[in-house]
């Protein structure tokens, strides 16, 4: 099977590139920066020729806006990214038979208070513009009637890219006190393990008769303050005193979600996969960086 990729630059791109190196399948990766095979996403007729030119079955759309902050004065590139190009992919799927696998985020949640993880049927509350574009995403995929997996996901890293991670370990190598966020909880999610997950159900044909949203993130809770000391701890950076604190001290012009811990109960029973323990994630990227 042909299988497109677009956003092959992210992080999770990076990964999926690193894993399709042992199935079966022809992988295309794709982006708008040199190194890839160029495609505008935004444009229906160019989706079309590429994939009418590769004979593609399979789309995995990594790519999006993530600029959280940027998004709420962008203007309509945010949702031309977010919500019509992801449409735009499902269109030519839907019409030769094919199947679209899209990255959507926890932050089509937040504006309810709630403290139980996020379950897939759950009513989307975005607080911001990239929630609700991504929000809008979702559902004009959902409208083509396009075979599809829409899987959420949250707080991601990996060896790639600018991430939270290689920030943090920057920072606390090199500042001798921090203040990080505590009243902010989520799951940090390694884009390899996310990547391995959407590997295996590709490479063992688990798609067709499970389309629907399904969640992915590791396993377990922490806040970005929990995150930060965990990064410091493995790297050893004990000299940087790092020292929780409220979000308002950190002016944002989007309120972020105080809990979006992500339930996962419906992609581990359906696909028989084990989820990683962040922490132990987090160890196997922090290796990796090294």
């Amino acid at each position: 099977m042909n299988i497109l990729v677009t956003g092959a630059n992210g992080q999770l791109g990076h990964k999926i590139q690193q894993v399709s190196k042992n199935g079966h399948d022809n992988y295309i990766f794709t982006d708008i920066c040199e190194g890839y095979q160029n495609l505008d996403i935004t444009n229906l007729g160019d989706i079309r020729e590429t994939v009418r030119l590769y004979d593609v079955k399979c789309i995995i759309n990594c790519a999006a806006w993530t600029n959280v902050d940027a998004a709420e004065t962008a203007g309509d590139i945010v949702e031309i990214l977010n919500a019509t190009a992801p449409e735009n992919l499902a269109k030519v799927m839907k019409d030769v038979g094919g199947s679209l696998i899209h990255i959507s985020s926890d932050y089509v949640f937040g504006g309810n208070p709630y403290n139980t993880p996020c379950r897939e049927e759950q009513k989307g509350t975005p607080t911001g513009i990239y929630g609700l574009t991504k929000l809008h995403g979702e559902q004009r995929i959902q409208a083509t009637g396009v075979k599809h997996l829409i899987i959420r996901t949250a707080w991601l890293y990996s060896e790639f890219g600018n991430n939270f991670v290689k920030t943090m370990l920057n920072l606390t190598a090199t500042k001798p006190q921090l203040k990080v966020v505590f009243d902010q909880c989520g799951t940090p999610t390694y884009a390899g393990d996310l990547a391995d997950v959407i590997f295996y159900i590709i490479e063992n044909r688990k798609l067709d008769g499970n389309e629907g949203i399904y969640h992915f993130s590791n396993e377990g809770v922490c806040s970005w303050f929990d995150f930060a000391k965990k990064i410091a701890e493995i790297a050893g950076h004990i000299d940087c005193d790092i020292q929780p604190c409220h979000s308002n001290e950190f002016p944002s012009q989007v309120i972020r979600p105080a809990y979006s811990v992500l339930d996962k109960t419906k992609i581990k029973e359906t696909f028989g996969i084990k989820i990683p323990y962040w922490t132990d994630s987090l160890k196997k990227c922090m290796a990796e960086l090294v």
